[in-house]
């Protein structure tokens, strides 16, 4: 009787913090970008044969990855096909610039709200400026792709509503992400790639049934590889949640007949602080030159020289070669590395001058310095470990597809789903954060 008194009382609290919380509507506004942007994602630009593109993409493994990322809009050629790739490339970009420009270095670490504001227009601008790039580059390869433009569209009037069409589309997708963001349920870029890479998934599902419906070995290899799958996911889990516990001890002060502090608590560092971010910054490094490199192949260039040149570098680019590995968990672990520099949460110094100004240490390690060089020793060790951890878990997946001859997965296979199950992590920890943080403020206004 007591239990279920319990349960009642505990669902009415659930049901009572979900009314107050303001996260209904941070859910409806979260779904309702994400319809505009699927929406958006149907509408080709003007003057194109997307059925010819479709083709390419289902059968280049590049385009098709590309594809799966933009949830369908560059097969598509919709306005959508550049998806947050300019966004995210801008934002690695003059996040790496902040390392070696000290006016961009200053605006993000001195001046607070204003200086995060500047720092945000000015990824803006520059993801305008990549995406009217990747626009020409885009609509030069669809120009030169046989049968791609209609025949009755001047190639002037082509050049001009693709371009015009796939920048503005790049920008309002920016646009859409930085709403989530702000209003709805966090991290708006990614939830955009999730939302994208959950809308390709049946298509992934029907090749599959379809290749393995007719061979006794190839649904053996099926079944190892959703166990694998299945186990890369809880491998996943792990790695999202571990973390490492500094003790930290504080020093004891009397106020009148009172003490104060003498108790000891732990600093928690995240095994992989960058979450899914290394993963996704690191796709966008990779990509870049291997979509230009794809579609500058799809060209025909008649230059002997220059067509065994672009070659040699399609094949280093190529997603089926030892090379795209190599250098993708490089990128990921360096990435790793990258984030976490840039986390306030973990700087040695900044935390070490905290812990001395409020009196509190790490037990048998003096304050100042001796405190920073610890914590750094500490803070490089688990940040090798996480990355080395996530470049080995992306790339179990794509192994797998290769040794089990499934190769209707390889795209969801090893990025995607770190970053499907990363993603939905972030959301559930975001919701359970937003409900905690109401009930105690509930619980201090009684």
């Amino acid at each position: 009787m007591q239990q279920n008194m319990d349960s009642d009382r505990a669902v009415q609290n659930f049901v009572q913090s979900w009314k107050n919380s303001g996260l209904k509507q941070k859910l409806l506004f979260t779904f309702a970008i994400i319809a505009l942007f699927r929406f958006g994602a149907q509408l080709p630009i003007y003057g194109i044969n997307n059925q010819i593109f479709q083709n390419l993409a289902n059968g280049n493994n590049l385009i098709g990855f590309l594809d799966m990322f933009s949830g369908g809009a560059l097969g598509k050629v919709s306005i959508f096909a550049l998806g947050v790739g300019p966004y995210i490339t801008a934002s690695i970009i003059i996040q790496l610039m902040t390392v070696i420009v000290p006016s961009l270095e200053k605006l993000q670490k001195e001046e607070g709200e204003a200086g995060r504001r500047k720092m945000q227009q000015i990824i803006r601008v520059f993801t305008f400026l990549l995406g009217l790039f990747q626009s020409f580059i885009f609509t030069l390869a669809l120009y030169k792709l046989p049968h791609a433009m209609m025949s009755n569209v001047s190639p002037a009037l082509f050049f001009t509503g693709s371009i015009v069409s796939l920048t503005a589309g790049a920008v309002i997708v920016m646009w859409l992400g930085e709403l989530i963001t702000e209003r709805g349920l966090g991290n708006g870029p990614s939830i955009l790639i999730f939302i994208g890479i959950i809308a390709g998934i049946p298509l992934y599902c029907n090749r599959t049934a379809t290749l393995v419906s007719q061979d006794p070995m190839l649904q053996i290899g099926l079944l190892a590889l959703i166990a694998i799958f299945l186990a890369t996911i809880v491998f996943i889990i792990i790695l999202h949640e571990a973390e490492r516990r500094v003790p930290i001890v504080s020093a004891r002060r009397q106020v009148g007949n009172k003490v104060y502090g003498g108790q000891n608590t732990h600093i928690p560092f995240k095994l992989n602080p960058g979450g899914v971010m290394p993963i996704i910054f690191a796709i966008a490094i990779l990509l870049f030159p291997a979509t230009v490199l794809g579609f500058v192949q799809e060209m025909h260039i008649e230059n002997v020289v220059l067509a065994g040149i672009f070659e040699r570098l399609n094949l280093l680019f190529s997603a089926n070669s030892i090379s795209y590995y190599i250098i993708y968990f490089v990128l990921i672990v360096t990435l790793t590395f990258f984030y976490a520099s840039i986390i306030p949460s973990m700087q040695p110094k900044e935390i070490a001058n905290n812990l001395k100004k409020y009196g509190s240490a790490i037990p048998g390690v003096k304050p100042g310095k001796p405190t920073a060089d610890k914590l750094n020793e500490i803070l490089s060790r688990i940040t090798l470990i996480g990355a080395l951890a996530l470049g080995i878990i992306a790339m179990v997946p794509s192994v797998s597809t290769k040794l089990t001859n499934i190769t209707t997965f390889q795209g969801i296979g090893s990025t995607s789903l770190i970053i499907l199950v990363g993603v939905a992590l972030d959301i559930v920890n975001r919701i359970r954060t937003q409900l905690l943080a109401k009930n105690y403020e509930s619980f201090l206004q009684q």
